[in-house]
């Protein structure tokens, strides 16, 4: 890592330093507009506890009625409903998936424009929490503020993979999230040494940091964890001499998308509730389907793992996967090809997937268990599924940079060695 470091401000290169200047001044001004709020809302009517992930994922704008409140979401919402829609639902976008680079992009651009379709009917929902008793040009004005926004950002986030590291989407959901987590630290530091609490209150912020810090490790553990299926192959020309061949299942394939699926749902009953201005069918979402009721907890929990499932064999299919591995002229030994190896592969992912949807679950209950054990303020939590996404992007970062850093020295070694 330190090599690393010190191969980014090496004077030779310069141009990947300019593309981390970029990033930065692109994720400043996410950050700068995620502090503007939209004219003529009130604050001190909104309760947005049930859409806490949104709100994390957008630094905090969601809470604060910015013009970035709905963040890429949309975007990540339209993704998801692409991606399903692709798998032999809807043959167009089946025939795009499979028509490599060019069918990709059309793909995207697709995507975005649901997104922006979505941007405009979420923001228009979530402006009855914002707004009480406005008119429908209240209602539609805020919602075309917000779908402005989400544009901005995605071009941002656009601009960022162009021309910065990482990518962009990923990048802004970060920067949002590692935002809040001064303040957190402030806020937490003033009520417990600042409120005359002394020793125990030093004692007890430590505490906290320490087990912050233990949340890391274990994430960073869980991220690298993967399950090896070794390979063979028929033509021994297809492979390299001396190097074991497998095929690597990460532990948590589906990264944090369950509990952003888990979060929609549970949240569509509380945006119903919020549209409708029904007074019974709130109550009775907030005594069976809250995340602080224990009926909506456990039904929360189970979402989780039942969508860490759907959505890692959507995302790793074992039929194709036995398929290609068979036109390669490859096979895991001891397993027949064909039917026997989609069965091995289903085997292994639901082994794996259990482990690594417990976990995510674990991650999400616990800024839930903690705001209902802790007498602290609602903004003081340890967010699991936030530090999730922090440690998840930050990784694949490290690694696009490295490989950019590893390529450019070979590339420059095989010309020294050609002169």
């Amino acid at each position: 890592m330190f090599a690393t470091l010190k191969q980014i401000f090496n004077p030779k290169n310069r141009d990947i330093q300019k593309k981390i200047l970029f990033t930065f001044a692109a994720l400043f001004i996410f950050k700068l507009g995620t502090a503007i709020t939209v004219p003529g809302i009130n604050l001190d009517t909104t309760n947005l506890e049930f859409l806490e992930i949104v709100n994390a994922m957008s630094g905090g704008a969601f809470e604060r009625a910015s013009i970035f409140a709905l963040g890429v979401m949309p975007y990540i919402s339209a993704s998801i409903i692409i991606q399903l829609l692709s798998m032999d639902i809807i043959p167009y976008l089946s025939e795009l998936s499979k028509q490599g680079g060019v069918g990709r992009n059309k793909l995207n651009q697709i995507t975005r424009v649901t997104g922006i379709i979505l941007a405009f009917v979420q923001g228009y929902m979530y402006s009855f929490s914002y707004i009480k008793n406005g008119s429908a040009m209240d209602y539609m004005s805020y919602s075309l503020v917000l779908t402005a926004g989400t544009a901005l950002v995605l071009w941002i986030g656009d601009q960022i993979t162009q021309k910065g590291i990482g990518n962009g989407v990923s990048m802004i959901i970060m920067a949002g999230i590692i935002a809040t987590l001064p303040s957190m630290f402030s806020s937490l530091w003033t009520e417990l040494v600042n409120g005359g609490n002394g020793f125990i209150g030093i004692l007890t912020f430590a505490l906290f940091i320490l087990v912050f810090l233990a949340i890391i490790i274990g994430v960073i553990f869980v991220e690298n964890a993967e399950r090896r299926i070794p390979i063979q192959y028929a033509n021994k020309s297809t492979s390299t001499l001396g190097k074991q061949n497998y095929i690597p299942f990460k532990l948590n394939s589906a990264g944090v998308m369950p509990v952003i699926f888990a979060s929609a749902v549970i949240s569509i009953p509380q945006i119903i509730a919020s549209f409708v201005k029904n007074a019974d069918l709130s109550l009775f979402i907030t005594k069976y389907i809250s995340y602080t009721a224990v009926t909506g907890f456990i039904l929360y929990m189970l979402l989780i793992i039942a969508f860490a499932y759907i959505y890692t064999f959507m995302q790793l299919k074992p039929k194709e996967l036995s398929e290609n591995l068979g036109k390669n002229g490859g096979y895991i030994p001891g397993v027949r090809p064909g039917s026997e190896t989609e069965e091995y592969i289903s085997k292994i992912l639901k082994r794996i997937t259990i482990v690594g949807a417990c976990f995510l679950a674990l991650l999400a209950a616990l800024p839930i268990l903690f705001s209902e054990f802790s007498t602290l303020q609602t903004s003081i939590t340890i967010s699991g599924t936030g530090l999730l996404i922090v440690v998840g992007v930050a990784l694949e970062t490290y690694k696009q940079l490295e490989s950019q850093l590893v390529s450019r020295t070979y590339t420059k070694g095989r010309k020294g060695r050609r002169r």
